[in-house]
């Protein structure tokens, strides 16, 4: 009874001992805090966030919509892993496909995008690790393979996107939750790199928590340069588009809108004609969706 009650006493005491420091640990920042608020140090406060909406202006079936879409001024193109299928932007139509292997050197297209009669493609090979990533060419007129720029493996992680930016080339990069991934590196890892024209690794930036989080346990799954400079993302599978801003100083992108959209993530591309027109995918209807942004001030 008598050791009960010592031992009693002297946890008091000790939860008493540190209930005095911490209080003492408080005033000390509450008088730091006072201290910087006199010289003119303030809280942080970022943009609002703006809630936008997209407008669907047109929708085909295509089955190789199962990662994302290009368009040219004629045709648009549905991509899925080693399949990338041509069809009419007038009507939909079928016109041909180039069709790769299952298991081959080229296994998981995620997004291309048009540039003078050819697709310009990220490819990795997703899921096996560890992660390692090329860019694919294709002529649009032949649907041939014309081209190929291995990136090898990259501690970026797993190519998803890429496009122009300033004199060289701008592209994220995906980490996973799962087995696919890294037991080291979860979503959080995922960046945008920037690299000149020869890609060489220039610089690079962070995504917001808050983006990380929505779109978690995966990541941004298409993005490219809007004709206001900003930057344009899709997740794996929500129904909206993030946009984001270069920051002025700092590591990490600034989130200024989000935009619901008509398609469950994936990648995308700008339309070749109205630099505010979309091409995506809807994966779960396998179709190719045509819409088109809101203006940002």
């Amino acid at each position: 009874m008598c050791i009960s009650k010592y031992l009693s006493a002297l946890v008091l005491c000790l939860l008493a001992v540190a209930s005095a420091k911490a209080d003492e640990q408080t005033e000390k920042r509450e008088a730091r805090r006072a201290a910087w608020a006199a010289i003119g140090v303030q809280d942080f406060e970022a943009k609002p966030v703006k809630a936008l909406s997209a407008k669907k202006i047109a929708e085909f079936p295509a089955i190789e919509a199962g990662q994302g879409a290009a368009a040219d001024d004629k045709y648009f193109y549905a991509i899925v892993n080693y399949v990338i299928g041509k069809y009419r932007r007038d009507n939909g139509e079928f016109v041909s496909r180039w069709v790769g292997t299952r298991g081959g050197p080229i296994g998981h297209l995620n997004s291309c995008f048009p540039e003078g009669g050819k697709l310009l493609c990220a490819n990795s090979n997703h899921p096996n690790l560890p992660m390692a990533s090329s860019i694919e060419v294709f002529d649009t007129k032949t649907m041939t393979h014309i081209d190929s720029k291995s990136l090898g493996v990259m501690d970026e992680g797993s190519l998803v996107w890429f496009d122009h930016y300033k004199d060289g080339w701008i592209a994220g990069f995906a980490h996973y939750d799962d087995d696919t991934g890294l037991p080291f590196k979860d979503h959080n890892y995922a960046s945008v790199v920037t690299y000149d024209s020869e890609w060489r690794r220039t610089g690079g930036y962070a995504l917001p928590k808050a983006v990380l989080d929505r779109m978690a346990p995966q990541a941004a799954s298409g993005g490219a340069i809007g004709n206001d400079g900003r930057l344009y993302l899709l997740g794996h599978d929500r129904r909206e588009m993030y946009v984001m801003e270069f920051p002025k100083m700092g590591p990490v992108l600034q989130h200024v809108a989000t935009i619901d959209v008509p398609t469950e993530g994936q990648a995308f591309a700008f339309d070749s004609k109205n630099p505010r027109q979309v091409w995506g995918i809807s994966r779960p209807r396998r179709s190719v969706v045509f819409y088109e942004l809101p203006l940002m001030d």
